[in-house]
């Protein structure tokens, strides 16, 4: 026994003489390196969104947040892993919207995100523009849906991907307006702006960040944000519903979930410890540039978004008939 361990044994047995629970010396969290799992592959917002987070919470600890990339099944690798593991706080996921959005659509999963997991917030979101070339005639939501409801065979929408944010707020849209929307799916945002600048097709419902050199040289224009109201992303959007259709609101979003059964007291120390550091000033600023908004909460605001966002999308995808893999 080293003299490190006599000493530990004669304090816990002091404490036990003097009716002092042992959980009083426990170790104070975080005691070692944390994984923060990333369920895309690096260079993404969301990616790049917890490299932020995580260098802050780094700096806090004085231990390492290492984000972790585990791509693969439309982000179901990543869930499985967190799922899996130890409920300690030291492994947590940056869930992203296909967390709910899978759920919703009845995807084959080996987890349940209710059962398995526990909501630890804060969230960032991702809030999602209807962008249109500078060409075309539509200037508000309105033109818009006048110009849509005259195609019988459907207006085109550029997306990054069937079942991703914005290819179901552009499916959400179509429905409250009660037009035909054709859904052109690309490899990411900056292909769907190629295809949009090209004229190949009508507009794309997708995050702003890499239009913004098209729209700052009036080769691109903004009609709306899909959100509950304007965002300090882009503040000269309106939202669909004040141009009269309410009910368009649609982000990709990023935020912490830990495994269920991990200490209520180590989810609310990461809930308090990440809503504050994603307030400070500086990661504010390079959230907002990757078009990015952070939105303070607690971890029971986070679950009850969470299940908001599960019902939301898994009702369109039964309207809609859509099919997710």
């Amino acid at each position: 026994m080293t003299p490190q361990q006599r000493i530990r044994r004669r304090l816990l047995g002091a404490m036990a003489l003097a009716g002092v629970a042992p959980a009083a010396f426990a170790e104070t969290y975080p005691a070692r390196p944390v994984r923060l799992i990333s369920p895309y592959g690096a260079g993404g917002s969301n990616d790049t969104s917890a490299r932020v987070l995580a260098e802050a919470l780094s700096r806090k600890y004085g231990q390492q947040v290492v984000v972790e990339n585990k791509p693969g099944a439309g982000t179901r690798l990543a869930s499985e892993t967190v799922a899996h593991a130890a409920p300690d706080g030291y492994t947590l996921l940056w869930a992203a919207a296909p967390f709910a959005i899978n759920t919703g659509a009845g995807l084959a999963q080996r987890f349940d995100i209710h059962k398995d997991f526990v909501a630890v917030g804060p969230r960032v979101l991702g809030p999602i523009f209807l962008i249109v070339n500078a060409n075309s005639p539509v200037k508000t939501v309105a033109d818009f849906v006048k110009m849509a409801q005259k195609k019988p065979d459907g207006v085109t929408f550029a997306s990054p991907g069937i079942g991703s944010g914005p290819h179901l707020t552009a499916e959400l849209f179509a429905q409250q307006a009660r037009f035909k929307a054709l859904n052109v799916h690309y490899r990411g945002d900056a292909t769907a702006y190629t295809e949009l600048l090209a004229g190949r097709v009508d507009a794309t419902l997708t995050a702003i960040t890499t239009a913004l050199p098209f729209i700052q040289t009036g080769k691109l224009r903004v009609i709306a944000v899909a959100a509950e109201a304007r965002t300090p992303v882009y503040r000269d959007a309106p939202t669909f519903a004040e141009q009269g259709v309410p009910g368009v609101v649609g982000h990709g979003w990023f935020g912490i979930v830990a495994p269920a059964r991990t200490p209520v007291g180590i989810v609310q120390q990461v809930n308090r410890d990440a809503t504050q550091a994603l307030g400070e000033p500086e990661i504010v600023k390079r959230l907002l540039a990757l078009g990015l908004q952070p939105v303070p909460g607690t971890s029971t605001d986070f679950a009850g978004f969470i299940d908001s966002e599960v019902a939301k999308w898994g009702a369109l995808v039964k309207a809609r008939g859509i099919v997710l893999e």
